[in-house]
């Protein structure tokens, strides 16, 4: 058995929460793989909803989904999400910090993030996944791992179950996964 990386491990669980037809979100659009991932799994009759506030991004992320109909790329800030998604979706991700051959002086923010990890736990439909991939090693970083990680343990164990997945022997701020599925409430 070998374990699986973070972002692999991401996918799977992305996989167990999203169907054919369901609504989803990429909070962080950045190059589009997620986005194109989250197509490909909700499929024709499904919806995708993905966010950057960088051009660069939304460019990429249009390009690599050319082919996928059921993709809205909206520039704007993952903090209005609320905007422009009103109905229930299975899965929402993000990855944190700032676009990979980007500009590293742009990076998400703990204010907007914490908003738009709020406005997705109220859209999510029962048994449907946040998936928050947290890289902390860059400036700014630190402070948003601690202020996501501080929200996302007082969620309450009722309405939520949280599940931090990471290598604890690797250095220098490896990334790591915080997965959130809302449960059945009866």
């Amino acid at each position: 058995m070998t374990l699986m990386r973070v972002l692999p491990f991401t996918k799977f669980l992305l996989e167990q929460a999203v169907a054919e037809g369901d609504k989803v979100i990429d909070a962080t659009a950045g190059n589009g793989h997620d986005t194109l991932f989250l197509a490909q799994l909700a499929g024709d009759a499904g919806k995708v909803y993905a966010f950057d506030i960088q051009e660069d991004a939304i460019r990429a992320t249009k390009e690599r989904v050319k082919d996928y109909g059921n993709v809205d790329v909206i520039l704007d800030s993952h903090a209005n999400i609320d905007q422009h998604v009103s109905e229930e979706i299975a899965a929402a991700v993000f990855n944190l910090g700032y676009l990979p051959k980007g500009d590293h002086s742009i990076i998400t923010k703990s204010a907007t993030t914490l908003a738009a990890i709020t406005q997705c736990l109220e859209l999510l439909k029962e048994t449907g996944l946040v998936a928050i991939v947290i890289y902390s090693g860059h400036e700014g970083g630190s402070e948003e791992r601690d202020a996501v990680m501080d929200f996302v343990s007082q969620l309450p164990q009722t309405k939520f179950d949280v599940m931090k997945y990471q290598f604890i022997n690797q250095q220098h701020s490896p990334p790591f996964l915080v997965a959130i599925e809302k449960k059945i409430q009866k």
